[in-house]
């Protein structure tokens, strides 16, 4: 038995911000409840435009990682996680310092997204010794800079600091982060209210921390140069916070860029799961794209991307916008030919068979590609509470206009990230597979 917990890990787009294209992570409580059997869906279980019914279903790609065992990796761990409830989510171990010290506390379980862009860090899960330590950043004009940043059905409110970064072998040096839950409640603006709840807590996010390691060097870009489409705010005496400005540089950073080598993208490796899902799964995150020897690009499919990693997609005859999202705990689009399951289930996909979809891809610049995977019944791989690893769970939640290739997709295949550094005249961004 099953009950549900909706919680998503990365800003989503929100009125006046659509620069801020976001992972939607849409989480199943693995919480035994002592309340009605989970229901299954009504409807057709048949396939859609473009997938083929299959009885038995593939375990999917099968690339192995690399040990991580070099000072441009870290390893990745899917399991049951702080909370025992949530699916599909991979997590690392990051070093918060403070700046040019040697006063340092090692964070775990902390989620690997490669759709947002910044480290964020719950305030419970750092020693007083470094929360009291890190500098607050001020805002124009004076007070403490805060974030309200949006998630699929919440968001995450806390100051901006400045850390050094580390994880693995590398290091981010003083760059914002953002501490979540560090301000008082009463301190959040009315504003974060549209994004829906509060995702302040271990219990509430699911991990300590986010990592966000997409292709966007800041978390906002020159939209939140403006005032009108920021998600910074001005809080004097850490209360009455008002939205404000800011320049690129008091963003939120992408650790990644800010590595002193290996930093021009990540690739992330996970190892391959069998089709009827497992109970914990492994990885390798790598850092640098052509920097070492261990990260050369092996890709297949090469597809640039905006500013943000999205390409187009086209699945069941419809246009789609696609993204390759390790913060989503599912591969999530519209399709109503396949059955969600309801119940505490409620929209993910119970087909009676597991079924076989192909999306075709195109790039910024025109290029192809293929995006392959399958989608299995929620229930038959969610259903005991034993599986917290699952390449083929998939649902019908979020935008009806997106193709979320969430963590199943990522089981068994190298994904890279090019981070985009035409700032600076270099590489435009990219994802590859």
């Amino acid at each position: 038995m099953l009950t549900p917990n909706f919680s998503s890990d990365a800003a989503c787009d929100t009125a006046g911000a659509s620069w801020l294209r976001a992972t939607r992570s849409f989480a199943v409580a693995l919480l035994v409840a002592c309340l009605a059997a989970c229901g299954g869906g009504g409807g057709s279980s048949g396939g859609s435009n473009n997938s083929a019914s299959t009885s038995g279903g593939t375990s999917g790609p099968s690339q192995q990682p690399i040990a991580a065992n070099a000072s441009n990796t870290v390893p990745v761990t899917v399991n049951a996680g702080l909370t025992g409830q949530l699916p599909n989510i991979p997590t690392v171990s990051v070093t918060v310092c403070v700046s040019g010290t040697s006063n340092c506390a090692t964070v775990n379980n902390v989620q690997v997204d490669t759709a947002s862009f910044g480290l964020r860090v719950l305030a419970s899960a750092l020693p007083s010794s470094i929360s009291g330590a890190l500098p607050v950043a001020a805002a124009t004009g004076g007070g403490t800079l805060a974030e309200c940043t949006a998630f699929a059905d919440g968001y995450t409110w806390g100051s901006i600091r400045s850390a050094d970064v580390k994880i693995g072998g590398e290091t981010a040096t003083n760059i914002p982060i953002q501490v979540i839950g560090d301000l008082a409640t009463s301190s959040t603006p009315q504003a974060c209210a549209n994004y829906g709840d509060p995702q302040n807590t271990v219990q509430d996010l699911g991990a300590n921390g986010i990592l966000g390691i997409g292709v966007a060097p800041s978390d906002c870009g020159t939209n939140c140069t403006k005032a009108s489409g920021s998600n910074y705010f001005a809080c004097p005496n850490g209360t009455s916070c008002t939205v404000t400005a800011v320049s690129i540089a008091q963003q939120v950073a992408n650790p990644v860029p800010h590595f002193a080598t290996d930093n021009n993208g990540v690739i992330l490796q996970m190892a391959p799961v069998s089709s009827s899902g497992a109970p914990s799964a492994t990885g390798t995150l790598v850092f640098g794209i052509g920097t070492q020897s261990n990260n050369t690009l092996a890709a297949a499919t090469v597809l640039p991307t905006d500013a943000w990693g999205n390409v187009a997609a086209s699945l069941n005859s419809r246009s789609l916008t696609g993204f390759l999202d390790s913060g989503s705990n599912g591969l999530f689009f519209t399709d109503s030919a396949l059955a969600q399951c309801g119940g505490n289930l409620g929209t993910f996909f119970c087909p009676s068979t597991v079924q076989s979809f192909s999306a075709a891809l195109t790039a910024k610049d025109g290029t192809k590609g293929t995006a392959s995977f399958n989608v299995a019944n929620a229930q038959s791989l969610l259903g005991s509470g034993n599986n917290y690893a699952a390449n083929n769970l998939a649902g019908q939640f979020g935008s009806v206009t997106s193709l979320d290739l969430g963590l199943p997709f990522f089981y068994g295949r190298y994904v890279y990230y090019g981070v985009d550094q035409t700032a600076s005249g270099g590489k435009a961004p990219y994802v590859a597979f």
